[in-house]
């Protein structure tokens, strides 16, 4: 019987950075807006305080820029920083899979994450995608890796191409895959796959710069 507990999500701080990295990314916020604390918790449906947070984070990504007592003014993004923005997820995902591996780590987290995204299909996609990814990331066993890869997350890398629908077929078939070689604890397979899986995504999303 599948186990409908909830999934696993990163800190509310974590999730903020990623809802605007994502936004930043994919040009729906466009360069020069500014951002305020007030009305981004609005928007996100959150406090004050993980907005602050999340800004830290994205001012140290240099996708926003600090402005006193006045929130941030967005830096944007171009078609370099979005290739070395995922180069850096690729390398490390990869490695969070190798260790996952080599740790022998208990992967009954990650399955039920597969398990999920095959019966809900694409519209929790957002979520489960997430949730997919964090729970390599912790069953890596490394602390810093978490946290380095949560400050790195961007949600959905969605191209002007795709559908939803066709982007979740896409991507789970890849999360299977990945699967399927963790459970195999081939550290080699597994890190190509996720390998592969990102910087697939990396070009999904460089069509929105073309």
């Amino acid at each position: 019987m599948l186990n409908l507990r909830p999934v696993k999500l990163m800190p509310v701080r974590e999730q903020a950075a990623a809802s605007l990295r994502e936004a930043i990314i994919s040009q729906s916020i466009k360069q020069g807006e500014m951002l305020t604390l007030e009305s981004t918790a609005k928007a996100l449906g959150i406090s004050v305080t993980p907005v602050r947070e999340a800004f830290q984070i994205l001012a140290r990504d240099g996708l926003i820029e600090l402005a006193q007592n006045r929130g941030a003014v967005v830096l944007g993004m171009s078609p370099k920083n979005i290739r070395e923005h995922y180069e850096i997820r690729a390398a490390l995902e990869a490695e969070a899979c190798r260790l996952v591996c080599e740790k022998g780590a208990d992967l009954s987290e990650i399955e039920r994450c597969v398990s999920h995204l095959v019966s809900s299909g694409a519209e929790n996609y957002g979520d489960l995608n997430q949730s997919f990814h964090y729970n390599i990331w912790l069953a890596s066993g490394n602390t810093r890796l978490v946290n380095m890869l949560s400050e790195l997350w961007n949600g959905l890398s969605m191209g002007l191409r795709t559908t939803k629908n066709e982007y979740a077929r896409k991507s789970q078939a890849e999360h299977e895959v990945i699967f399927s070689m963790l459970k195999a604890s081939d550290a080699d397979g597994a890190s190509r796959a996720m390998r592969g899986h990102i910087l697939r995504s990396m070009e999904d999303m460089l069509t929105r710069y073309k």
